[in-house]
């Protein structure tokens, strides 16, 4: 069985062709400035990368290249499109409509329609990439997964905000979290490299990058998550605050003179680690100019690490214990000063870090990175959202 992963952007679209029975991807890309002049498609098969620049109206010109490259004597991989067995969608917010992996049909659609302001900066995106496969792959199995529905499994006191419970049940305003793909892939590979079942283990999993979130895992299953009813919510991250006080929020907006969504855009886009560093919102850039003395670099990560250290700790109460806490993504994958940061001085806790195996590089492996004496397990295991995409849509075939 063969799956296509698609996950579309608003002028981007990346794409992975798995082979299921090796849980490999066979074909891999990216097509950018969709519907923007000098559009390029980035094609990854058969050891070689082949570039192809040409614009790219819109998305079902994008996906009808992407499927062009696929079969494509020497850049394909297949022979025909009949070798393709369904297509699997990243979407990042399904709200309450949607807790489970659905296929897609005209029903569906529309639901997606109604429910697209909950994420307005991804679901509009999603649903184009959706719609255009539609078009070009007539027929064709799909299936939608979504980033919350690993969340799904939060207690009502977990995911609801102290409001109007009315005005909840009429709005639905509640917590939904996100990069719940990415949290499952590695709670269940912590799992499996632990020799454990899913159900035998309390586990806290850290991704971390650009947009960072932190998850209570209890038994396989979510109990608890950072990010809220947006991703705006939680840690501060690359370009966004975090939790604030929202009369704070408000007190800015009005003292700069911006509008409620203007203000919006202010915390998402120019705040986190840039607005703090006043530099970058690059991980990689800010340790760099935090070992040069850069006092405001140091600070954003500081404040990111000990963030991220309370969500540990909150969680850890939360589930009566704590089995192994895992690192992924960007920054959880790749820089170790950050989770040496993050776990400083969580001894009396058990979690013990070995600095020694905390500096070895990102190879794609996991890694257990704790002490000999830590009774928490710390690993850091690569993500890979694309293959739970994969595997997600291959279950309800």
């Amino acid at each position: 069985m063969k799956i296509l992963v698609i996950n579309a952007g608003s002028s981007s679209l990346k794409y992975q062709l798995i082979n299921m029975e090796t849980e490999q991807a066979i074909a891999k890309g990216t097509c950018e400035r969709i519907g923007i002049s000098g559009g390029k498609l980035t094609h990854k098969a058969n050891g070689r990368e082949y570039v192809i620049e040409r614009d790219l109206p819109n998305h079902t010109e994008a996906i009808s290249l992407v499927l062009k490259e696929l079969v494509d004597p020497e850049a394909g991989v297949i022979a025909s499109m009949e070798e393709i067995d369904a297509v699997g969608h990243r979407v990042v917010a399904s709200g309450e409509a949607f807790t489970k992996t659905t296929l897609v049909d005209d029903a569906v659609m529309k639901t997606m329609d109604e429910i697209a302001e909950l994420a307005p900066l991804h679901n509009p995106a999603a649903i184009l990439g959706i719609n255009a496969c539609r078009a070009v792959m007539p027929g064709k199995k799909m299936a939608l997964v979504f980033d919350t529905s690993f969340h799904a499994t939060m207690p009502a006191y977990a995911h609801l905000y102290a409001i109007d419970y009315d005005d909840y049940k009429k709005y639905k305003v509640r917590k939904y979290g996100a990069h719940g793909t990415s949290h499952k892939f590695v709670a269940g590979a912590a799992a499996q490299y632990l020799g454990k079942k899913p159900e035998e283990l309390k586990i806290v999993t850290c991704h971390l990058g650009n947009g960072s979130s932190i998850s209570a895992v209890d038994g396989g299953r979510c109990i608890d998550t950072s990010m809220g009813f947006t991703p705006l919510a939680g840690v501060p991250m690359g370009t966004r605050s975090g939790d604030i006080d929202y009369a704070a929020a408000e007190f800015l907006f009005r003292k700069k003179g911006m509008t409620m969504a203007e203000g919006l855009t202010y915390l998402n886009k120019k705040c986190g680690m840039l607005g703090v560093s006043g530099n970058s919102s690059d991980f990689r850039d800010l340790t760099a100019a935090a070992e040069r003395g850069d006092e405001r670099s140091a600070l954003a990560l500081q404040m990111f690490e000990y963030a991220c250290k309370k969500y540990i700790g909150a969680y850890m109460a939360a589930l009566g214990g704590l089995d192994c806490i895992v690192f992924t993504a960007g920054v959880g994958e790749n820089t170790p000063t950050v989770r040496a940061g993050i776990l400083k001085n969580m001894q009396a806790f058990g979690i013990c870090l070995d600095e020694e195996k905390n500096k070895q590089k990102n190879d794609g492996a996991i890694h257990d990175i704790s002490a000999a004496d830590s009774k928490v397990k710390i690993l850091v295991i690569p993500t890979n959202e694309e293959l739970v995409i994969a595997r997600e849509t291959a279950a309800l075939l």
